[in-house]
C-alpha cells in the first residue's frame, strides 16, 4: 500500500457528493473551486455565481499543512480581494517544513462564520481503523492532544459495534448525537472509498449542518482499480516543492494513452542502482529490499511497468531508464535490476522484446557506464523472454544474469549489490 495525498479540493467534492449516501441529512454543498496558473478567473466566476455573492476563503492547496500559521489563508474576502490575493501569491516561493516550492494552486470556498471548532481524523493500521475526536479543533489541536478521544474499530467488527456515544464528551450537549452520526458516516465513507488517512480540522455547524472547514486526505493507491468510478477525474498531485522532470512527464503521458500501468519517479539521477520492476506491489518489495541491505542512498528511481504493456510501450519505458542511467559514469559501475513476481497475464516474451530493442540501441553507452544487468521474471512465455535476455547478453558482451521463477523474487537484489561486489 502506498498512501497518496490528494487536494483538499478533491476531498471536499467527494465528501459533498458521496457522504449523504451514509448520512442523508448531511447537506454540505461542496462549493469549492481550484485555481491554477492557467485558470481564467473571470470565466470561473461566470460558472460559479456564488463567488461574487458570498464572502470567501482562499488558501494554497498543495499538500502542505499549517497554512494558517504561515499566514497563507485569506478570510472573509470579497471576490475582488480573492483575485488580488491569488495574483499576488501565484508563483511566490515559500519554504514550508524545510521544503522550498512555489505556490501554484489555490482553493477558494465560502467563508463560514463560526464559534465552535471540532476535530475528527481516521487512520488505518493492521487491525482496522482509529478514530480521533476533539471538541477543541483548530490550529492548537496538537498542543492539546491529551484531550483527543481515540477509538479503535476492529476490522472484523466494523463501526456498528464501536461504542462512540458513551466515550464522547457529555459537554457536546445537543450536538452529541449529530456528531456521532457524522463520524459513523465518515467512517463508512473512508473505508468504502479507499482512504488511508482523513483529517477534518476543524469542522463546525452552520445552518443546521456540519461543514468541513479544513481537510487533509490520503488514498491507498492499491485501491485504484476498484475505485475507478469514485475516483473518476481525480489527479494525484506532486508533493509541494517537487516538479516532474521531462522524463517523468513523458512516462505519465505514455501511461495515459495505454491500458497498462507505466509509472516512474526519479529519486537520485546520479545513483548507481536502477530498477525496472513489473507490478506495483513488486516495486515496493524491491525498493524495501534495496533499502534493507543498505543501498537507499544509491537507489535512483521508483516505478513499475505492468498490466501487459505492449512491446513498443516497454521499449519506450526501458529507453528512458537507460538514457537516465548512462548520462553519467561512476567508477564503481551501475546496476539495472529487471524484476517482478510471476505474472498472471502479462506476456513476458512480448515485453522483453521491447527491453531487448532498447538495450541493443544503448549497447555502447551501457559498456561505457559499466552497467551490469540482473533479471528475474516468471509468467506467460517467460522461458522465451528469459532466453531473449540470455542471448542478448552474449551478443552485446554485457553481463546479464538471468533467473526464472525458481529464484526468489528479490534474490537478484543481494546478488547485484553484495555478491556482485558492487
Amino acid at each position: 500500500m502506498a498512501q497518496r495525498g490528494i487536494r483538499e479540493y478533491d476531498a471536499k467534492r467527494m465528501i459533498s457528493r458521496f457522504l449523504p449516501e451514509y448520512l442523508p441529512e448531511f447537506s454540505y454543498k461542496g462549493n469549492v473551486i481550484l485555481v491554477g496558473p492557467e485558470t481564467d478567473l473571470e470565466k470561473m466566476a461566470e460558472k460559479n455565481l456564488w463567488l461574487k455573492s458570498e464572502k470567501l476563503v482562499v488558501k494554497p492547496d498543495q499538500l502542505f499543512g499549517k497554512r494558517g500559521k504561515h499566514r497563507l489563508v485569506l478570510l472573509d474576502a470579497t471576490w475582488d480581494q480573492a483575485k488580488n490575493y491569488i495574483k499576488e501569491n501565484m508563483g511566490v516561493e515559500m519554504v514550508v517544513g524545510g521544503v522550498a516550492g512555489r505556490l501554484s494552486y489555490f482553493l477558494v470556498e465560502p467563508f463560514v462564520p463560526h464559534m465552535n471548532e471540532f476535530y475528527v481524523a481516521i487512520n488505518s493500521d493492521n487491525g482496522g481503523e482509529n478514530i480521533f475526536f476533539s471538541m477543541e479543533g483548530g490550529v492548537c489541536v496538537e498542543e492539546n492532544w491529551d484531550k483527543v478521544l481515540q477509538v479503535h474499530v476492529d476490522i472484523l467488527e466494523g463501526i456498528e459495534k464501536a461504542d462512540l456515544k458513551s466515550k464522547m464528551p457529555a459537554a457536546l450537549g445537543d450536538k452529541l448525537s449529530g456528531i456521532e452520526k457524522f463520524i459513523k458516516a465518515l467512517y463508512r465513507f473512508y473505508t468504502e472509498f479507499g482512504f488511508s488517512y482523513l483529517e477534518i480540522n476543524p469542522f463546525t455547524f452552520h445552518d443546521g449542518t456540519i461543514v468541513p472547514l479544513d481537510l487533509v486526505a490520503k488514498l491507498d493507491d492499491a485501491e485504484e482499480y476498484w475505485q475507478r468510478k469514485h475516483w473518476e477525474g481525480l489527479v494525484f498531485p506532486e508533493p509541494f516543492g517537487r516538479s516532474l522532470t521531462k522524463e517523468e512527464l513523458f512516462i505519465r503521458d505514455l501511461d495515459s494513452k495505454t491500458g497498462a500501468s507505466l509509472k516512474l519517479t526519479i529519486l537520485n539521477p546520479k545513483g548507481r542502482v536502477w530498477t525496472m520492476v513489473a507490478g506495483g506491489g513488486a516495486s515496493v518489495i524491491y525498493a524495501d529490499t534495496i533499502c534493507d541491505i543498505g543501498f537507499a542512498k544509491e537507489m535512483s528511481n521508483y516505478g513499475e511497468y505492468s498490466g501487459d504493456p505492449s512491446t513498443q510501450d516497454t521499449y519506450f519505458y526501458t529507453k528512458i531508464i537507460l538514457d537516465l542511467m548512462t548520462r553519467e559514469k561512476d567508477p564503481k559501475g551501475k546496476v539495472l535490476m529487471i524484476g517482478g513476481a510471476i505474472a498472471n497475464f502479462t506476456d513476458v516474451a512480448s515485453t522483453f522484446k521491447g527491453v531487448v530493442m532498447a538495450l541493443e540501441e544503448y549497447q555502447e553507452k551501457l559498456h561505457d557506464a559499466g552497467v551490469r544487468i540482473y533479471v528475474r521474471r516468471g509468467g506467460p512465455n517467460y522461458e522465451v523472454g528469459l532466453k531473449l535476455m540470455r542471448d542478448l547478453g552474449e551478443r552485446l558482451g554485457i553481463q546479464i544474469d538471468v533467473h526464472g521463477p525458481e529464484t526468489h523474487m528479490t534474490r537478484i537484489v543481494p546478488l547485484a549489490l553484495k555478491e556482485g561486489a558492487f
